[in-house]
């Protein structure tokens, strides 16, 4: 036997993890859509009681423009009027146009608390209760009314009033220009375009009001502010003199002094110590010469020196003598020897006359030792004066920057205070009204093309994600290789849904005959070219190959009751004796369905052969067309101990004898969810059939229920799918699945399902 689990290999045409798989979605799609069209029309007709009962709204606007023209010309006149060139200054009119200052002058305007029809569309349904509530919590002590019982009626009303406006009052940036889209909507379009063109109005008088409240203070605080900046001005200039005549800081060309003198020491300086490195370099090198007694190097006085150049022509020219004579006669001879004492002689003058130039040198050095020094102590004494002064100075400075601090203030403060003053008589504001408002012809809601696409929207949302959830929450089996990845089981085919079933009864059957009054116990036998007789035949031939035994014990097992068990036992005992000799037994001691199926008049069976040891022979019904045995279970009281019967010696017994009579032995069992009698005849069958139901039987109880007991899963040969509902099936197909191609198969079946 095969193992349970197994590995599932991808081939080249499965789809990556992540990847969104169409197939699969326009088959959810197609499954689920007639619970999205039942949601579109719900929502389509609450959107039509929607227009039908709503009362509609006119919406006016009108349009306003931060002129920056304007602001300019105010800018010339006064500091004070401002540019909006800014995000943050956009942003803040639009808040003031919704504030309440600019309402409240719209609303005692037109006296809007005044106006019924305008009070009343800003009445809720829900305030008659919630007026009610809040009575209640007054009457016992919870409630204590709130600000509005401070306020006296009129005041409320002008509150009341406010509140709609501000309700049904739109304002917006146009695009990223300096126009403010004012809209107001209300049941009236007059009224609409009233309101709006009241709050331009009061926002272009608050601007004015604004810019002059702000000229007037900004003057009187500028006036103050002067002429104390005035007094600062004069008292510090006057600190200034003063400090500079008490400390004698005397300038030249806005210099000290003492400090031209320290510059001009310190260039001198600079001078000195250039000149008396150069000369210590010149001492040093020519005491490297003599040191050294290098003849032929040289330093720029001794190439000028006529003494030098002819001590050394001289020079060269016996060297030149005394190298030809060593060549020709010998470095020993007469003449060598007396011209290389002539060479030593002039080198000895050369060096003469080279320690006479260093002694020239020696006294350029001191010379420029003692001026450098001279010069240190004049830049020393220089150092300490301006130390001093610009100590002082330090002090000077500040008083002047102070001077011209109060200076500077004072002279910005008379410019502004003039400007102001000038401003004062330009009632000039930053905004315009560049479009009025008029009353609309249309309503602006409801918007019933809208209404109606947003109800599609919305009805579609619904509906989808009902669908999704359905989807979601689909954990039945609908295809083989569901059956394959989940348990790990050869898929044998599907078994379509019989919706017609003959009841009929048969009066000629005999006693020991099998009684198929239910067409549908007959199916593979009357159309033995349907789809349902071909998956039985697959089924047979998995036994054949799975179980090489010649007998062959075969269960017929299900997860939970009502999946089509029985039904499916019959119908493939039938298949299997046409094959060879079978026979049926009905197992299923607490419900047996097969014997209500095809042997109701059964006096004795399953249940006597077992507890009273009578013979399976005299108890066996046969099937003339078929060949096929059964061994029905007769019931007339509630077995206790069923698992005992099935594990018990007697059954062993039965099923060797059976064994040696038959070729397939097939065991009608009972569901192994809610008990236990097929489990404990796991080790005596040799092979289970699995019927799951489509659609019905949820994977995970049929996979831990299997593999709660090695055994059984260890001995499954395959799995049915039951009452297969082909007409669904085909929204779960998958391209390349046997159901995919199923409507290519069907040229090979011939389904009666009549």
């Amino acid at each position: 036997m095969s193992s349970f689990t197994r590995s599932h290999e991808p081939d080249e045409e499965d789809f990556q993890a992540g990847q969104i798989d169409i197939d699969k979605l326009i088959a959810a799609a197609r499954r689920q859509w007639r619970v999205v069209a039942i949601c579109i029309c719900v929502a389509v007709v609450l959107g039509v009681v929607y227009l039908l009962t709503a009362v509609p709204r006119y919406t006016a606007s009108t349009s306003i423009l931060i002129d920056r023209s304007n602001s300019e010309i105010a800018q010339q006149l006064s500091s004070f009027g401002g540019v909006l060139d800014d995000e943050a200054s956009v942003l803040s009119q639009v808040e003031l146009l919704k504030s309440e200052a600019i309402g409240l002058a719209a609303v005692d305007k037109l006296k809007l608390y005044d106006n019924a029809e305008f009070m009343a569309s800003g009445q809720s349904v829900l305030n008659p209760v919630k007026d009610g509530i809040q009575a209640v919590l007054q009457t016992i002590g919870m409630s204590g009314g709130g600000a509005d019982q401070i306020l006296d009626p009129q005041e409320r009303l002008r509150q009341s009033a406010l509140g709609i406006v501000q309700d049904s009052l739109t304002v917006s940036r146009t695009g990223r220009s300096y126009v403010l889209e004012v809209s107001v909507t209300s049941t009236s379009p007059r009224l609409s375009a009233s309101i709006v063109s009241a709050l331009a109005e009061a926002y272009l008088n608050d601007k004015l009001d604004a810019k002059y409240d702000a000229t007037r203070r900004a003057g009187t605080w500028l006036q103050e502010r002067i002429e104390e900046l005035r007094r600062q001005s004069l008292a510090s200039d006057m600190a200034v003199q003063r400090f500079r005549a008490e400390n004698g800081l005397v300038q030249a060309d806005g210099k000290l002094v003492s400090d031209q003198q320290l510059a001009e020491l310190n260039s001198a300086l600079i001078v000195a110590r250039a000149d008396t490195a150069r000369a210590q370099a010149r001492y040093d090198r020519i005491q490297q010469i003599i040191a050294s007694g290098q003849s032929d190097a040289m330093v720029t006085d001794a190439l000028d020196s006529s003494v030098i150049n002819t001590l050394r022509e001289k020079y060269l020219d016996a060297s030149k003598r005394e190298s030809e004579i060593a060549k020709r006669l010998g470095s020993d001879h007469i003449q060598a020897i007396r011209l290389r004492q002539e060479m030593a002689e002039y080198q000895r003058l050369m060096f003469g006359e080279l320690r006479r130039i260093a002694e020239s040198y020696q006294s350029e050095l001191q010379v420029s030792l003692s001026r450098e020094r001279n010069i240190t102590e004049g830049v020393a004494r220089a150092t300490d004066v301006s130390v001093v002064a610009n100590e002082t100075q330090v002090q000077l400075r500040e008083l002047e920057r102070t001077s011209e601090t109060y200076k500077n203030l004072y002279q910005t403060f008379l410019t502004r205070y003039q400007e102001a003053t000038q401003g004062q008589s330009f009632p000039i504001t930053e905004a315009r009204v560049i479009s009025k408002a008029v009353p609309p012809s249309v309503p602006s809601s409801p918007r019933k093309a809208l209404v109606l696409a947003l109800s599609i929207v919305l009805g579609a949302a619904v509906g989808g994600g009902i669908g999704a959830f359905r989807e979601f929450r689909d954990r039945y089996f609908r295809t083989g290789e569901q059956i394959r990845d989940v348990l790990g089981l050869e898929f044998l085919g599907s078994l379509p849904l019989i919706t017609a079933l003959a009841t009929t009864r048969n009066d000629a059957v005999s006693a020991s005959q099998i009684d198929f009054r239910r067409s549908i116990t007959r199916q593979a036998v009357d159309h033995p070219l349907s789809s349902f007789a071909e998956s039985l035949r697959a089924a047979r031939l998995a036994i054949d190959v799975r179980v090489p035994k010649k007998a062959k014990i075969i269960g017929v097992i299900s997860t939970l009751p009502s999946e089509g068990k029985s039904t499916v036992s019959v119908n493939m005992a039938q298949m299997l004796a046409q094959s060879g000799k079978t026979i049926l037994i009905d197992a299923d001691l607490r419900n047996p369905g097969a014997t209500r199926s095809i042997a109701q008049h059964a006096e004795a069976g399953f249940l006597e052969v077992l507890l009273e040891g009578r013979s399976y022979s005299e108890l066996v019904l046969k099937d003339d067309v078929t060949g096929l045995h059964f061994l029905p279970a007769v019931v007339r009281r509630r077995v206790t101990h069923s698992a005992d019967l099935l594990s018990s010696a007697k059954m062993a017994e039965l099923l060797q004898a059976l064994s040696a009579e038959y070729e397939y032995v097939v065991l009608d069992l009972p569901p192994i969810g809610p008990v236990v009698d097929g489990r404990v005849v796991a080790r005596r069958v040799d092979g289970f059939l699995v019927v799951v139901e489509w659609g019905r039987t949820a994977r995970k109880v049929v996979r831990d229920t299997i593999l709660s007991d090695p055994l059984v899963a260890d001995k499954c040969l395959g799995a049915f799918l039951n009452k297969v509902d082909t007409e669904r099936m085909k929204f779960y197909r998958e391209y390349g699945s046997s159901e995919y191609y199923q409507g290519r198969y069907s040229s090979y079946y011939v389904d009666d399902k009549a």
